[in-house]
């Protein structure tokens, strides 16, 4: 018996994960709406008949609740590693504020499902702004009329073709010929595919929760509403090893400088001031604390997650 194909609205569907997860949803048939305030930016999308683009102001409520018309699960994938400025506003913008008003829209609109991306750390009383604004998000989420079936997923750094993280750093060891000044080299990491995330969600979607390959069911009752998922990789990494790494995978032989903490705080501040923000202080604040699983959350949802060791150099190499 096949399953009811659902209308979904996306938020964040342009972007890395919503690239993966948008093109997994369409293929399954189901039909999409992806917001976007530049619908130019979904081209790669054109091939999919089940997606749609649509112009849209995402921070604007009534905009969201006529956008989720008809629909019935909206995913919100939005999120900053970085704001312009430096007071937190930016972030308690994009995930806190947008996310109140995705809720809101969403009940207003009659949306009976919600999939909500947020970030392993999260917590109101985080350390950066980053996780702060999405640990208030989250509560936005958990406080969702009963009219909506929520689920979070709490990812660590996500690599895959595209990735912003992997990436970054071979071209920066390309750039300086292997040599990086690394600030909290010793900060830890349980990488995810992106494509391990996507089955994340989807599972999720379908409330289809297989019995694991270690052979016991993800989830008394089988069901993902009303849970959190932390989502990690089988390795853990420390930020100095993904940075050599990323240089063993592309073809550049990285020699890692670790910074003091005070050095590293200064780098930080000088970088809040580069054009695009490739390190700022909030990041900084971020990698004190390590960015690795409590919660077995794949294993819950039947995931066996693949390596970095194997997915990286598919896409690293040069």
């Amino acid at each position: 018996m096949s399953r009811p194909t659902r209308r979904i609205a996306v938020l964040g569907g342009t972007g890395f994960v919503g690239t993966a997860l948008v093109s997994r949803l369409a293929t399954a048939g189901h039909e999409l709406r992806v917001l976007t305030r530049d619908p130019s930016n979904g081209r790669s999308f054109a091939v999919l008949p089940t997606v749609r683009m649509l112009q849209t102001d995402v921070h604007d409520e009534s905009a969201l609740r006529t956008a989720f018309t008809d629909c019935d699960t909206v995913v919100n994938l939005v999120g900053i590693l970085n704001e312009k400025g430096f007071s937190g506003a930016g972030f308690t913008r994009a995930h806190a504020e947008l996310t109140r008003k995705t809720v809101a829209a969403a009940a207003a609109s009659g949306v009976s499902r919600l999939l909500h991306m947020s970030a392993l750390g999260a917590a109101v009383d985080g350390p950066s702004f980053y996780l702060q604004s999405k640990g208030v998000a989250e509560g936005h989420v958990r406080a969702a009329p009963g009219s909506i079936a929520w689920t979070i997923f709490r990812p660590s750094v996500i690599f895959g073709a595209g990735d912003s993280f992997m990436n970054r750093f071979a071209g920066l060891l390309r750039l300086s010929r292997g040599v990086i000044p690394l600030a909290r080299a010793g900060a830890r990491f349980a990488p995810i595919w992106v494509d391990d995330v996507v089955t994340a969600f989807s599972y999720a979607l379908e409330d289809r929760l297989p019995e694991a390959a270690m052979g016991h069911t993800a989830l008394p009752g089988g069901s993902s509403i009303g849970q959190s998922y932390d989502l990690c990789g089988p390795e853990v990494f420390t930020l100095a090893e993904l940075v050599q790494l990323a240089g063993e995978m592309s073809g550049t032989r990285a020699r890692v400088f670790p910074l003091p903490d005070a050095a590293a705080k200064l780098q930080a501040r000088l970088m809040d001031f580069v054009p695009g923000k490739p390190f700022s202080t909030d990041n900084y604040r971020s990698l004190t604390v390590d960015n690795v699983c409590r919660d077995p959350g794949c294993e819950r949802l039947g995931i066996r997650p693949a390596s970095l060791r194997a997915v990286g150099p598919r896409y690293l190499a040069r």
